[in-house]
């Protein structure tokens, strides 16, 4: 007898292998909480460091929990002197995301902690990463423009340090709280592609550096990380504000996708796009010339993508689409973009991580053959 084809999802689209209360995502109504508070409140109130602390730890910190938790983090952000040359020794000459994952990789030798599999280590090794991963990105940003890459400044927040490190001048208010907004919008989301390669190399009982190199690879790809470096080159692409219609037009009819529109969870308005939006709105009257053109460029193109597939096709903007012109606003450069999410995305993946290990088994799905069977072995010379 046959044997009976299974359902197979596809991408594991709609298939749930876990349990977790890191995160929820409602993609009909368009809310996203963190360990139940919506994203919202955390994006306008909160910090960096207090959203990783509330990813990690379950809860939100006291004050003083949150001083010493900022205090590690300043501590951890000098970079293993042989990590930095590898950083040195690669930025330029490939993509930075490769310079990243090496990187990271790396850090694993100089942690005294590397193979302290307990809890408590694996929390003190999430600081390190989400740490050492900002310095990262901003040392592959000074090497690949001609820099050294700068020292940490323990007086400054973690967002301050790393635009400061960055760009090598103190950051403007502005700045320091686009970006931080960035950073809390890009900490988690679900089981994502990365956050679920992470959790595949992490329920073989490798090590959390291992796993968050791997999650770092995964968002490599241009269909997960890369999604707003492309956004930012169509918005270039289209040039002027007055060419937008014609180019979006244009683009549709020839089945272009449109970067920055449509969401695998979301079938309505992304919610972190929502509060990007609303950022850099704000930044028009104070921004470059650039920044001010790319802006109104892009919210006339939100407004014809809106119009002709928001309703009809569920079609809308996700936060990639609003993301470059923020982070331009701030001194980054569009290369970084998918490393910064990396740094950011950390958080998240050693959040999941930490939470799979309490209850681990090893991810091992099933796939359907298809192909023949019992054929018979050639010798190679009567081939």
């Amino acid at each position: 007898m046959a044997e009976a084809k299974p359902n197979i999802n596809l991408g594991l689209e709609g298939v749930y292998f876990t349990e977790s209360s890191v995160c929820k995502i409602d993609g009909i109504a368009g809310r996203l909480w963190y360990r139940g508070y919506p994203i919202e409140e955390l994006a306008d109130q909160s910090t960096f460091e207090e959203v990783s602390y509330l990813l990690l730890y379950g809860r939100l910190p006291k004050r003083k929990e949150l001083d010493d938790f900022s205090s590690q983090l300043a501590e951890e952000r000098a970079l293993p002197e042989k990590t930095a040359r590898i950083i040195a020794d690669m930025s330029g000459k490939t993509d930075p995301m490769h310079v990243m994952a090496t990187a990271a990789s790396s850090l694993s030798a100089y942690d005294r902690e590397a193979d302290d599999t307990t809890r408590d280590a694996n929390l003190r090794k999430s600081v390190r990463l989400i740490s050492k991963l900002t310095s990262i990105v901003s040392s592959i940003g000074r090497y690949s423009a001609g820099m050294e890459a700068m020292q940490p400044d323990g007086n400054m927040g973690h967002i301050e340090n790393f635009l400061y490190t960055l760009t090598g001048r103190r950051p403007s208010a502005d700045a320091v709280s686009n970006t931080q907004a960035m950073f809390i919008l890009q900490a988690e989301h679900s089981s994502n592609a990365s956050t679920f390669s992470a959790l595949v190399t992490a329920s073989t009982l490798s090590d959390i550096y291992s796993a968050v190199t791997t999650g770092i690879n995964t968002l490599k790809g241009p269909l997960h990380g890369e999604a707003d470096e492309a956004a930012l080159r169509m918005l270039r692409a289209i040039g002027t504000p007055d060419n937008t219609e014609r180019y979006i037009e244009e683009a549709l009819a020839g089945k272009q996708r449109i970067m920055g529109f449509g969401h695998r969870i979301y079938k309505t308005y992304d919610p972190r796009a929502r509060i990007i939006k609303r950022r850099l709105e704000a930044l028009q009257g104070s921004a470059s010339e650039e920044i001010g053109r790319l802006t109104q460029i892009a919210l006339r193109a939100e407004k014809l993508m809106i119009d002709r597939l928001g309703q009809s096709h569920g079609i809308w903007p996700n936060i990639d689409f609003f993301a470059g012109p923020v982070y331009l606003s701030a001194g980054i450069p569009v290369e970084l973009f998918t490393p910064i999410f990396a740094a950011s995305r950390v958080s998240g993946w050693c959040a999941h991580i930490l939470e799979y290990w309490q209850n681990n088994r090893l991810i091992r799905p099933l796939d359907y053959y298809t192909g023949t069977l019992d054929l018979k072995y050639v010798p190679i010379d009567a081939r």
